[in-house]
């Protein structure tokens, strides 16, 4: 059997780290739709509860808490492993995963600095493993699809980025806790971020950014809504506001000297996508299906891993964004508007990337929800 062959018949065998939301409502069942070259082997988790509930539903025998991930990567022959917890914790077990020689996935925001980012790439480049960060929309048609009309010259010049992306939080959720990476910013700011760099194709230079905390109790010690503005060296400029305490949405709104493209419901996965698209006063619209965004990480990444290729949303790519919204907090805090230092990025999404997986229907609803604080 030859190389190609044994690749398409092979199955890259997924441990998932962390069993909250996300993980519950969207990769869990993603599986099912990913099991061309993908298979849940292991789940890891400190909730007993949730191992066991989850692990009988989806078939997992091969389930333990955090301090025995070593071994049930040995035990289930992990290959890969996809990381859906806090956003504190991404680096210790990113670097534990490569140590074993473990392919890691992980959740976006890839880490909540810098520095923790460049330890995270370190650890896997040593290792000699991939790092992807989960940036599904990387990979979904409505948003590849507005990267093209920007590429192709018909909005003209390209030059203002508009975006609000918001929810409001329930009491208790790990958004609304410092010590675990929430806040508007690197919960739903990131997705803004990474869209305006994506349809300006550059990194921008300079940034000005003001949070609001919030005195309800849901959500202290971190910013219920943050603003900003990008500047670019193009002279694009991009502008959003996410809150985790506005009713919901997510939107954004590219303008060029020729005409202008609204994206609706931009950044989320239970529902279809919609463009409106005006140029020269005529207006057109066209509606995405809702399409299995995370099945298509997981096959995407699956066949880097059988194909030895980098990944496009790569370690790298989650760094970018990580060291732009750090730098929103710094000017938040002095007021200040803070100068970026030339940043390279010689791949970015497009149209190629595109996989559509058959959406599963509603979302399925957490089996296990967190308990009540108290």
């Amino acid at each position: 059997m030859d190389r190609a062959t044994e690749n398409e018949s092979k199955k890259i065998r997924y441990a998932v780290i962390g069993l909250g939301n996300i993980a519950q409502v969207a990769v869990l069942p993603a599986f099912a739709n990913a099991a061309e070259n993908s298979e849940l082997v292991a789940l890891v988790s400190g909730s007993r509860e949730k191992l066991q509930v989850l692990g009988e539903r989806y078939g997992v025998a091969e389930r333990g808490g955090y301090g025995d991930l070593e071994a049930i990567l040995e035990r289930a022959r992990v290959d890969a492993v996809y990381i859906a917890l806090p956003n504190t914790m991404h680096r210790e077990f990113t670097e534990r995963a490569a140590r074993a020689g473990v392919h890691v996935l992980c959740e976006k925001p890839l880490a909540m600095t810098e520095e923790d980012c460049a330890a995270m790439i370190q650890a896997t480049r040593r290792a000699g493993v991939k790092l992807m960060t989960a940036y599904r929309l990387h990979l979904e048609e409505a948003n590849l699809s507005a990267v093209e009309i920007v590429r192709s010259g018909a909005l003209g010049q390209a030059r203002a980025f508009t975006s609000s992306f918001s929810h409001t939080v329930r009491p208790g959720d790990i958004r609304t806790k410092r010590e675990l990476g929430g806040g508007a910013l690197f919960d739903l700011g990131i997705y803004c971020v990474n869209a305006a760099r994506y349809l300006f194709r550059e990194e921008p230079i300079e940034v000005f950014g003001t949070c609001q905390q919030s005195d309800d109790k849901r959500a202290q010690g971190v910013d219920e809504s943050t603003s900003a503005t990008l500047r670019f060296p193009s002279g694009a400029v991009a502008q959003f506001t996410a809150s985790q305490g506005l009713a919901p949405g997510g939107w954004y709104h590219v303008t060029g000297t020729k005409g202008d493209l609204r994206v609706e419901d931009a950044y989320f996965f239970p529902g279809p996508l919609k463009h409106r698209l005006t140029i020269g006063g005529k207006t057109t619209e066209q509606t995405f299906e809702k399409r299995d965004q995370f099945a298509a990480a997981l096959v995407y990444f699956s066949r880097c891993i059988l194909e030895d290729t980098e990944p496009v949303p790569s370690g790298v790519e989650g760094l970018a964004d990580v060291r732009v919204m750090e730098a929103i907090l710094r000017s938040a805090a002095s007021g200040k508007a803070e100068a970026l230092p030339p940043f390279e990025r010689e791949r970015r999404p497009d149209l190629s990337l595109r996989i559509n997986k058959p959406a599963l229907g509603i979302p399925a609803p957490e089996l296990v929800p967190p308990r009540p604080e108290g």
